[in-house]
C-alpha cells in the first residue's frame, strides 16, 4: 500500500501540496508509481448490482476505473450514474464527458454534481459521431470540443467560476484528462495535438489501443523532444484481442486502431487464440514499462474484463503495491 492513512469507503484523502484533487489516482501518478487503469462496461440496465459485480473484477488490480460515456455513440447507463454508485463504495473513478451529447450548461452541472459525490477525475472527450451508434437519428450537440471543455473545467476548478463568469462557491476538485491517438494519420501532427490538450488543461492522457510498439516509441520520442512527458502523465492503451478474426475486424472497422500484420499472424498461429491475445497484451505492457515518459497503462478489455487480474499479476506491473479497493 502507498498510503497509511486510508479513509473509509466513499471518503477522499486530504489534498497534498501541488495536487488539485483528493483522489488516489493523482497521488499514485505524482508519487512516480506506474499506474494501471481500466474501463468498466456500463450495463443496459438500471440495476446497481450489475455495476457492482462488474467493478469487483478489478478489486486490487487497478488504480482507477473509467466509466465510459456513450462509447461508440451507443446508449448505456450514464458515466455520472456509474461514478455515483461506485465512488460511494470507495472506488477511484474517472468520469468521462462526451461533447457529442452535452452542451456547456450540462457539462458544468455534471462536474459539480460528480465532484460533490467524490469523483476526483474527469476525462474530456469530443465523442464519436452519432452515425456510428445505435441512435443514428439523434441530434449531436458538439457545443464544445475536447480542448474547450478542458479549458472550461480548468476555469471552474482554478478560477472558481462558470464559463459565463459567474462565481462558484465551492469549486470542483478534479484531476483533468484527455484521450490521444498516436496511431491516426497525420502521425507528425499527433504530438502537436497532445501539446494543445496539455495547454488546455489536460494533466493525464489515456491513448487509443496500442498494438504497434515501434510506432508508440516513435511517438513518445517526439513527445519527449517537446518536453511534454514532464507536463502530463501518459498512459498508453492496451488490451487483449480475442482472436485473429476479431483483430482483423477491429483493424478494418474501428477508426484509429492500428493492428500490425505480425500481431494477427501470431494470433492465427496460436492453439488458444484467446490466451495468446492475453499473452500479447502482457508482452506489450512489459515493453511499455521501459519507455521513458509512459506513466502507466490503460487496459481496455471489452468483454474480457475477467482477464485483467491475470494480466496485471503476470506483468508484476504493480511491484509490491496493492491498489486500494473497497473492503468487503
Amino acid at each position: 500500500m502507498i498510503f497509511d492513512d486510508e479513509p473509509l469507503a466513499g471518503e477522499n484523502l486530504p489534498i497534498l501540496p501541488g495536487h488539485v484533487s483528493p483522489g488516489r489516482f493523482e497521488r499514485v501518478l505524482r508519487a512516480g508509481q506506474f499506474a494501471v487503469t481500466a474501463e468498466i462496461s456500463p450495463p443496459d440496465s438500471a440495476d446497481p448490482h450489475e455495476v457492482f459485480a462488474r467493478a469487483k473484477l478489478f478489486d486490487g488490480y487497478v488504480d482507477a476505473i473509467n466509466a465510459t460515456d456513450g462509447s461508440g455513440a451507443n446508449c448505456h447507463m450514464s458515466s455520472v450514474g456509474m461514478c455515483a454508485l461506485l465512488t460511494r463504495l470507495g472506488y477511484s473513478m474517472i468520469m468521462q464527458i462526451s461533447c457529442r451529447d452535452k452542451n456547456r450548461i450540462a457539462m458544468q452541472g455534471d462536474v459539480l454534481g460528480a465532484s460533490a459525490m467524490g469523483v476526483s477525475n474527469i476525462l474530456c472527450l469530443t465523442g464519436d459521431g452519432v452515425q456510428s451508434g445505435d441512435h443514428p437519428e439523434a441530434k449531436p450537440v458538439f457545443d464544445m470540443d475536447c480542448m474547450t471543455s478542458l479549458q472550461m473545467l480548468r476555469g471552474m476548478r482554478d478560477d472558481g467560476q462558470f464559463l459565463s463568469g459567474r462565481k462558484i462557491r465551492s469549486p470542483p476538485q478534479v484531476f483533468l484528462g484527455a484521450a490521444a491517438n498516436p496511431f491516426a494519420p497525420p502521425f507528425d501532427y499527433r504530438p502537436l495535438r497532445l501539446a494543445k490538450k496539455v495547454a488546455a488543461g489536460a494533466q493525464f492522457i489515456q491513448t487509443q489501443y496500442c498494438f504497434d510498439i515501434a510506432m508508440l516509441k516513435d511517438y513518445m520520442a517526439k513527445v519527449r523532444d517537446m518536453g511534454l512527458h514532464e507536463k502530463v502523465f501518459i498512459l498508453p492503451g492496451v488490451g487483449p484481442l480475442a482472436s485473429a478474426k476479431s483483430a482483423e475486424w477491429i483493424r478494418n472497422n474501428v477508426a484509429g486502431v492500428h493492428i500490425p500484420d505480425a500481431i494477427i499472424k501470431r494470433l492465427a498461429g496460436a492453439q488458444d487464440q484467446k490466451q495468446e491475445g492475453v499473452n500479447i497484451c502482457i508482452d506489450m505492457i512489459n515493453e511499455i514499462r521501459e519507455i521513458e515518459g509512459a506513466s502507466g497503462v490503460h487496459i481496455m478489455a471489452y468483454r474480457q474484463e475477467e482477464r485483467i487480474a491475470e494480466i496485471v499479476e503476470k506483468t508484476k506491473v504493480l511491484g509490491n503495491r496493492t491498489p486500494w479497493h473497497p473492503q468487503s
